[in-house]
């Protein structure tokens, strides 16, 4: 936390004021520094917290023998790699700084840039960039990753199961193997896919040593990279809030409310528990933690109104899903997704907005229908368990000001800071030229709101500080404040275990990366393309089945598999084909995020169904697969906004993908830099109403039951709506209208006349 802690206007000049050091840093920590002991120190909290040793107490002795020395392993090789680290890159240099060579390679680097600078009248240099190290592990270093690897592989075995692990086995045998080919055979007349060279001839595995070097200390896809970056100064603030919430009372009122918004509603606890789940998940960000949250009590609640067991856990774990993909705070995916695409996290929280809201329309749909099939009526009148008091009320307040904190910083411009109304009431000096807002000063509280602005990690971080605060309005907080401390280290065990994740992950990428493979994978789709001669941006029928393909990967990966390794590893893999085919970058990661997530209740491994199904007392599968007709929408959504890239709302969901870094941005045909809500309106309309006839097509139930030719009519329907040709769209939109009014007209009197049922 202290490392992530946002600027605070005057800390850093007072902290070296008080040191009288230059250099001396209270946050923002050197990286080649700061990574190595981090991760030195969560691999012993997952040592302690997972230990196998402790958690084979009644195994035989062997065994035991086994998980002790897999624990001692584990220890010993972070703490190997985090000394390698320090001892291989260059800027740090650890074994040259102790026998003074590096001092001495600075100074004689400094010497010739300074006679270099006299002999070409250029200002005298006073720093040099980093020497390369000349005391290194040498070839040892091959033997020590390799060791590494296989030591966080068995371990994650423990922790997060074989199919992460199995995947990232395959992928670094196929890199090997693919290595071998080359040494033994060269490259003549291999095919690209079985071979990956890494030098020159002769031919020696020695020339590889550069790329392991870069397995430990590339910043973009090292074992020390991009997702230490990503979890210690991003992610981290939103794991401590997720704890903190989980200690607070604020879950039971936020369950309290829903009740109370939905008890005129004929679906009741089942619309409570898509409301629950919606509030509750964006604060919680895991499907499964989100069912058994609020599970607990709305799914004994909808089948005591009379919906089936399979329903309720199946509604329950669809909309847990959700909260997944519901703004602001997404789960550890969003982030990457971030990371990965380059677009900053205030913006796929606006991406977001519109396909999560019609995620939860479509669940509330499903939900009407369901009820009006099964003759349930509305509650109406308040019961006992949705009065509210002044705690409940108190309790809200610790759920939505962190919440609101986060969108507001999120959501501000670092530039508009001071210009808004309240910036002059709350100091800011500014003038306004034809009508344009120019800043000369803020006061230092605006200066801190600035130094927030826009940044994912500092939003969080000041979200956790209030949070703390208002923590103490719980009386049982009062009581009980080491809660608070157990909050935190509940945290931290976590970043530390989602971190042991993170080293798979990062093995995969590194090795696909290495052979090339995504890369060859997109050029061969492209030159096929060409070869049927039907351009560059392939047509919509192969942007359609490439996209299919791609929903299965992150399916079947998604299988018993996080939602981050998933994603990644479908996003190396088919983001490059993606783009290929004329959809933007983004929009394509977007695309696989959401099937990473929907693998959360896909069948056969459905972990949040199967969470619900231990609530329900239902059967798993069936309790899995009702799961996925209620909440369907999640494998139709990304399609949607696949072919219509302006329900994501941001101008990163437009770019023609071969933009290249530094040139003029390319826009996807039709579409500009500016957003035409005139046509955005009629997607959405167009959206809803396909929404509608699915929704009513997959519980076979709209005022009365359907027929089976009325489902199959309903479902062309709504897949004609989404089309991109007007004439067949519009022609769908009329018959649709026509359809469902007929079907009005006709059963209008049904419903009314139902008898309810309590």
């Amino acid at each position: 936390m202290i490392n992530a802690m946002p600027g605070i206007p005057g800390l850093d000049a007072w902290a070296i004021r008080i040191t009288g050091n230059d250099g001396f840093v209270i946050r923002k920590f050197p990286f080649e520094y700061y990574y190595p002991l981090a991760f030195a120190v969560m691999m012993l909290i997952v040592a302690l917290h997972h230990s196998m040793w402790r958690a084979w107490v009644d195994k035989s002795k062997l065994r035991r023998g086994f998980g002790l020395a897999m624990d001692l392993a584990l220890v010993l090789m972070a703490l190997t790699i985090s000394l390698t680290y320090l001892i291989e890159i260059e800027s740090v240099c650890m074994i040259d700084q102790i026998t003074g060579d590096r001092a001495r390679l600075i100074a004689e680097s400094l010497l010739i840039e300074k006679e270099n600078a006299v002999l070409f009248g250029l200002p005298e240099p006073t720093t040099v960039d980093d020497p390369q190290c000349l005391s290194t592990t040498g070839p040892w270093l091959v033997l020590i990753i390799g060791l590494a690897i296989v030591v966080f592989l068995a371990y994650n075995v423990k922790v997060w199961g074989l199919p992460l692990v199995l995947v990232a086995i395959l992928v670094a045998a196929y890199t090997i193997g693919t290595v071998l080919v080359w040494y033994f055979y060269g490259v003549e007349d291999i095919n690209k896919y079985l071979v990956t060279k890494i030098g020159g001839e002769p031919r020696m595995l020695s020339d590889g040593r550069p790329r392991v070097h870069d397995i430990l200390v590339n910043n973009a896809s090292g074992l020390l990279g991009r997702f230490m970056d990503i979890i210690l100064n991003e992610i981290f603030p939103y794991l401590i809030l997720g704890a903190l919430f989980g200690a607070s009372a604020g879950g039971r009122s936020l369950i309290k409310v829903a009740f109370r918004w939905t008890r005129n509603l004929a679906g009741g606890p089942a619309h409570a528990a898509i409301v629950s789940s919606a509030m509750f998940g964006t604060i919680s960000g895991g499907p499964v933690v989100n069912v058994l949250s609020t599970g607990v009590l709305t799914i004994p609640m909808m089948i005591k109104r009379g919906f089936s067991k399979n329903f309720a856990g199946g509604m329950e774990a669809a909309a847990s899903s959700g909260g997944s993909i519901m703004p602001p705070v997404m789960g550890v995916a969003a982030f990457i997704l971030a990371a990965l695409t380059g677009v900053p996290y205030n913006q796929v929280i606006i991406a977001a907005a519109i396909p999560a809201v019609a995620y939860f329309v479509c669940l509330f749909l499903s939900v009407v229908f369901q009820a009006r099939k099964q003759k349930i009526r509305a509650i109406g009148e308040l019961t006992d368990d949705m009065q509210m008091d002044r705690q409940d009320i108190l309790n809200l307040v610790m759920i939505f000001a962190p919440i609101l904190i986060i969108l507001v910083l999120l959501l501000t411009s670092k530039g508009g800071v001071g210009c808004g109304l309240l910036g002059g009431i709350l100091g800011a000096e500014r003038s306004f030229v034809d009508g344009v807002c120019q800043v000369e000063s803020l006061s230092w509280f605006l200066q801190l709101v600035q130094n927030a602005a826009g940044d994912a990690g500092s939003a969080g971080w000041w979200a956790v500080i209030v949070l703390c605060f208002l923590l103490f309005l719980d009386p049982d907080m009062r009581a009980k404040p080491f809660k608070l401390l157990e909050s935190f280290a509940s945290a931290g065990t976590l970043i530390a275990t989602l971190y042991l994740m993170f080293l798979a992950v990062s093995i995969i990428d590194f090795c696909l990366k290495f052979t090339g493979m995504p890369f060859f994978i997109s050029l061969d789709v492209l030159q096929w393309l060409q070869s049927l001669d039907l351009g560059a941006d392939g047509s919509a029928m192969f942007q359609l089945v490439a996209l299919f393909v791609t929903m299965l990967l992150a399916v079947l990966l998604g299988m018993g598999m996080p939602a981050v390794p998933a994603y990644i590893n479908v996003a190396l893999l088919m983001g490059p084909v993606l783009a290929g085919l004329g959809i933007s970058v983004f929009s394509a990661n977007m695309f696989i995020f959401y099937f990473a997530v929907a693998s959360a209740i896909t069948p056969p491994v459905a972990l949040a169904a199967f969470a619900a199904s231990t609530i329900t007392k239902g059967e798993p599968m069936a309790t899995g697969f009702a799961a996925v007709r209620v909440g369907i929408v999640m494998f139709v959504i990304p399609f949607v906004f696949a072919l219509y890239p302006e329900i994501l709302l941001i101008e990163a969901a437009v770019i023609d993908p071969s933009t290249s870094d530094g040139a003029e941005i390319q826009y996807l045909p039709g579409y500009t830099d500016q957003l035409d809500w005139g046509a955005l309106t009629l997607v959405l309309l167009r959206l809803f109403l396909a929404l509608f006839l699915l929704a009513s097509a997959l519980a076979r139930f709209d005022r009365a039951a359907l027929a089976s030719w009325d489902v199959i009519l309903r479902l062309v329907l709504a897949v004609s709506l989404m089309t991109k040709d007007p004439v067949i769209y519009s022609s769908a939109a009329v018959a649709a209208c026509l359809w469902l009014g007929l079907h009005f007209i006709k059963n209008r009197q049904i419903h009314a006349d139902e008898p309810v049922r309590t």
